[in-house]
């Protein structure tokens, strides 16, 4: 067998495969929203659930994850791209970075129940914030923050490294190299990580079992220190706890459906927000 033969079988086998994962994606989403769209209405997105969880909407657990989203983006990523600019371009090589690095991986890879029983520990108890927004969102932030660090390093390092010394050959400081070179040509690629990152963020359950999330609470959120509900706690509660399982189960796929299209909609946007950097 020639190298052409062997390269066009190679070429034959990862179009397979790629056409194999994509039906996959394409199958999951068809089926959540062959079962899901018959709840989805203006009344089920804005109002709040009512009769057992069988009945009413989902506002109250939409608004309450968007919350979340939010406040978890507001601790992971300054933190996170703070973080990985220093270990890129001030920390150098050492064994000490070394083993930040290895943490670090580490620490993308605790399950998330961990962090849960974490911020319960710390955010709950210990610093007495309750089960509240602020809690949820330091645990969410926490449970997200290595995969913005990894992530933003990589943007980082992907810029060569001529712009560097360039810059500083022409009297820049390190500072403004990195404010005014760096940064703003890898941050496109840095948006791919929090759009990463909010993905992860949005479906998580077991971190905000243990410190935000509230099984049946109509009302919206007034401070950062209430509880709320969640598009993903709110799924698993009437997908296996609710009162009347066979009643709920639609609005279980109508729940999974609205969270896969808040989650496409907030790709879309970093997306193009990405795109449009690209041009400058």
């Amino acid at each position: 067998m020639n190298k052409k033969t062997s390269q066009q079988i190679a070429f034959i086998i990862f179009r397979i495969l790629g056409i194999f994962v994509v039906g996959i994606l394409f199958w999951i989403l068809g089926f959540i929203i062959y079962n899901g769209i018959g709840v989805i209405s203006w009344k089920f997105l804005t109002e709040p659930p009512s009769e057992g969880m069988t009945g009413g909407g989902i506002f109250p657990a939409i608004v309450g994850t968007l919350c979340l989203i939010a406040g978890s983006s507001i601790v992971a990523f300054p933190l996170g791209i703070l973080s990985a600019i220093y270990t890129s371009e001030y920390a150098g090589n050492g064994y000490i970075i070394k083993f930040i690095r290895i943490m670090t991986n580490n620490l993308g890879g605790i399950p998330s129940i961990i962090f849960g029983l974490f911020g319960m520990s710390l955010f709950v108890n210990t610093l007495g914030f309750g089960d509240s927004i602020l809690a949820g969102s330091l645990t969410l932030g926490l449970l997200c923050l290595p995969l913005v660090i990894r992530t933003t390093e990589e943007a980082l390092k992907a810029i060569p490294d001529s712009f560097r010394t360039g810059s500083l050959a022409l009297g820049a400081s390190k500072l403004q190299t990195v404010n005014r070179i760096i940064l703003p040509m890898a941050f496109p690629n840095i948006i791919t990580g929090l759009i990463l990152s909010i993905g992860r963020i949005s479906g998580e359950t077991a971190p905000i079992l243990f410190t935000v999330a509230a099984y049946f609470l109509p009302k919206l959120p007034t401070s950062i220190f209430d509880q709320v509900m969640a598009l993903p706690y709110h799924l698993y509660v009437i997908a296996v706890s609710g009162t009347d399982l066979e009643a709920s189960r639609p609005i279980a796929y109508g729940t999974a459906l609205v969270l896969i299209v808040i989650v496409l909609i907030m790709n879309l946007m970093a997306s193009f927000l990405r795109r449009k950097l690209k041009k400058y």
